[in-house]
């Protein structure tokens, strides 16, 4: 009989053995066997029994743990009742582990890694045999702390080890003998085997890791070995568009690290070599018609796009190349050039040439939004795609401020004219405009401007029914726009001219009926802006022809005098025109592109403003007929207005050199805005905040912000750092 105290160890020690002989007989079956897998099918079957008995061994010996457990406290687990290993369990997995396992663990590896590497080769066998070796590693750690370090150790070390020399061995041969584009299917073939088969053959429990540890090393000896080479062949093939091929390196290089990066600049490459050289191929035809232009660069947009979603499934990353690369085509100036000269002395007398992109695209909106040919042949939907599509490559433009200045003008001459193909669309276009992000202040200029022929109309209408019984009906022929200088005016020049009676003696009834309805405000009369239809008779018939009234007043010269001859010195005192506007308005009369017969003549030839002086005669030509297939017409309506006039030359350098005044103000308020929130930055930072505050309206120059940094630290709204000199501080 044993007592208490001697009796528990007596039996835990006989027990351990008892598990000692039992495992030494288990190894010496297994160890019988010399073929490998007979020595993996044996060594299987053994574990399997004994992994059996450790599940039931134990449970007759809870007793004999309880009563241990006070004694060997300091090795033992505090808990044999709640999941973690018990006693007797820990004793028989450990006892495996030292002798068994300790013994033929190498053989056991080295037999499971041959068969996966035959596997590899393309031999079959009993999968089994490898699944049943890593479930013993798995199962053999008593570690509560840590259950897989045996695993880990051992077989997981094993298996990575083994197809790391598997692929360094066969990789670089198979690149050798079939090229990088059959090497990259060979390498994305192998990479998805290999991963199915991690998940076969390694631990895919809660929290382990080594699938993902053999796909890192499969990459690494597969990928990111031959990466450089693989690399070589990507500009070839986005020049060639070989999407599938693309694909496939972009699956393999995504795997390394920065492995895409030289593909993102290889992409940005082609984008701009190629956009520039097809800008570049079409330059005579897209330079002279604005639609060829935006069709061009719509084009090359839809073809980089197609090649990112194609070859590189809309990556965000390809993306993102594909926009700055398309920006630098959009913006380009090697073809466009757009000049913005200045005369502000601090601003230099030249200033960089900026893409004409902005303003072709404002002429192309024209075309759509206006009465045209274009437009004309265009459903509706067809006009609202294409203009949504300007507003697509009206992202990428930098200096937007010029679109919004010649959009403006636009709209005006179709708003003056009414000439809108469509007066919701017109409204349209300005929301759309909102939503791509134009500046606030200029959208809702342009909104203004639809609300002030809206209260204009009504003031016409009323005007009209105040003096419908006065002048012989004339009111009635008579429409007048009274327009917000704030939202519509774009030069501070007027021109003055002398109009035909009719009109002249109009203008203090208008003013009169205008100051009646509002007052204190005062009108200004924009000729320039204006036009009229008059009836024009001689010897062919009688026509209704649209003007300006500019060539109003130079035709009303011949009213009572029809068939004589006038000088251009007579002209000028008959009309008072300045001399450049009266030059261009003759021009106009002399060489109207759309008809045969011009209305005036003149003697001698007059091919361009530097052939007319002084003495150069005029008159009206009697043989101006409409002419309709072939035939003359007696009668009829032609537009002799064109583009209507908007500015004079000198008014265009005011635009210019107001385009540039507004930057700097622009420039100015933001570098304030700036400084008063962060009170302290540096001259790298200042630039960066202010060029995303500005970047929706245009880019300004590192030129321009240097020298608005200068005018405000000498207006003290700043001051440098003493200390560091590129260091800003605010002042308040």
């Amino acid at each position: 009989m044993w007592d208490e105290k001697e009796g528990p160890p007596k039996i835990y020690e006989a027990l351990q053995k008892d598990i000692l002989e039992f495992i030494k007989q288990a190894q010496s079956r297994v160890l019988t066997h010399k073929d490998e897998s007979a020595l993996l099918r044996a060594y299987i079957a053994e574990w399997g029994k004994f992994f059996t008995q450790c599940n039931y061994l134990p449970k007759p010996f809870n007793q004999l743990e309880a009563n241990l457990l006070g004694k060997l406290h300091s090795s033992m687990p505090k808990k044999t009742q709640s999941g973690e290993e018990s006693l007797v369990r820990k004793l028989m997995l450990d006892s495996w582990n030292q002798s068994i396992f300790s013994n033929i663990k190498h053989r056991l590896q080295s037999c499971a890694m041959n068969l996966v590497r035959d596997e590899r080769y393309g031999d079959a066998f009993d999968t089994q045999l490898v699944i049943g070796v890593r479930e013993s590693y798995v199962n053999l750690s008593s570690d509560a702390e840590d259950k897989l370090k045996i695993y880990r150790e051992n077989f997981e070390k094993a298996y990575l080890q083994a197809a790391e020399e598997f692929y360094k061995m066969n990789a670089p041969q198979y690149l050798g003998q079939n090229g990088v584009q059959n090497y990259m299917r060979y390498a994305d073939q192998k990479l998805k085997e290999e991963e199915a088969r991690a998940r076969r053959y390694l631990e895919t429990g809660y929290g382990c890791q080594s699938v993902a540890a053999l796909t890192e090393t499969c990459v690494r000896v597969l990928v990111t070995d031959f990466k450089e080479t693989i690399l070589q062949e990507c500009p070839q093939m986005i020049k060639n568009k070989e999407t599938e091929k693309l694909r496939l390196m972009f699956s393999l290089m995504d795997r390394v690290v920065d492995g895409i990066t030289p593909m993102l600049h290889d992409l940005e490459v082609h984008i701009v070599d190629q956009g520039l050289a097809d800008m570049m191929a079409s330059a005579e035809t897209i330079t002279t018609d604005s639609e060829k232009y935006v069709e061009q660069l719509l084009d090359l947009f839809n073809r980089f796009s197609s090649l990112v979603r194609d070859a590189f499934g809309d990556d965000p990353r390809f993306l993102t190349a594909r926009d700055k690369a398309y920006k630098k085509v959009v913006n380009d100036t090697s073809v466009f050039r757009l000049e913005i000269p200045s005369k502000n002395k601090g601003m230099g007398a030249k200033t960089q040439p900026e893409s004409k992109c902005p303003e072709l695209l404002a002429n192309y909106c024209d075309m759509l939004l206006r009465k045209t040919p274009l437009s004309k042949k265009l459903t509706s939907e067809e006009v609202e795609k294409k203009l949504k599509d300007v507003l697509l490559v009206l992202k990428y433009v930098q200096n937007k401020d010029v679109f919004m200045r010649y959009h403006k003008a636009h709209l005006t001459r179709r708003l003056i004219l009414d000439t809108s193909a469509d007066n919701e669309k017109e409204e349209n276009m300005v929301e759309w405009l909102r939503e791509v992000g134009m500046p606030a202040d200029y959208v809702n200029k342009l909104a203004r401007m639809f609300q002030d022929i809206k209260v204009s109309d009504d003031l016409n209408g009323e005007f009209k029914e105040a003096h419908r019984n006065n002048n012989e009906g004339l009111a009635d022929a008579i429409n007048i726009k009274i327009l917000n200088a704030g939202a519509w005016a774009r030069s501070s020049e007027r021109v003055s001219v002398t109009l035909p009676m009719e009109l002249e003696d109009y203008i203090p009834q208008v003013e009169e009926f205008y100051r009646l309805k509002h007052s204190g405000r005062k009108l200004q009369w924009h000729h320039l802006m204006s036009n009229g239809i008059i009836t024009f008779s001689n010897d062919m018939g009688r026509y209704n022809l649209e003007v300006t009234t500019f060539q109003m007043a130079v035709l009303f010269a011949w009213n009572q005098r029809p068939r004589e001859k006038l000088s251009y010195e007579s002209l000028r005192l008959a009309t008072e025109l300045p001399d450049a506007e009266l030059r261009r308005t003759l021009l106009s009369l002399l060489f109207f592109p759309k008809i045969k017969r011009q209305v005036l003549l003149s003697g001698p030839e007059v091919k361009g403003p530097k052939d007319i002086h002084d003495g150069t005669m005029f008159w009206i030509n009697q043989e101006f007929a409409i002419i309709k297939n072939g035939k003359v017409q007696k009668s009829g309506k032609m537009n002799l207005i064109g583009r209507l006039q908007l500015s004079t030359e000198k008014s265009k350098e005011e635009d210019n050199e107001g385009i540039m005044q507004l930057r700097i103000l622009r420039v100015q308020e933001a570098i304030v805005k700036i400084m008063k929130m962060r009170k302290r930055i540096t001259n790298a930072a200042l630039q960066t905040e202010l060029v995303e505050i500005l970047k929706n309206m245009f880019l300004p120059s590192k030129k321009l912000i240097k020298e608005q940094i200068e005018w405000l630290i000498e207006h003290r709204y700043m001051r440098r750092d003493e200390d560091n000199i590129n260091m800003f501080i605010y002042m308040a």
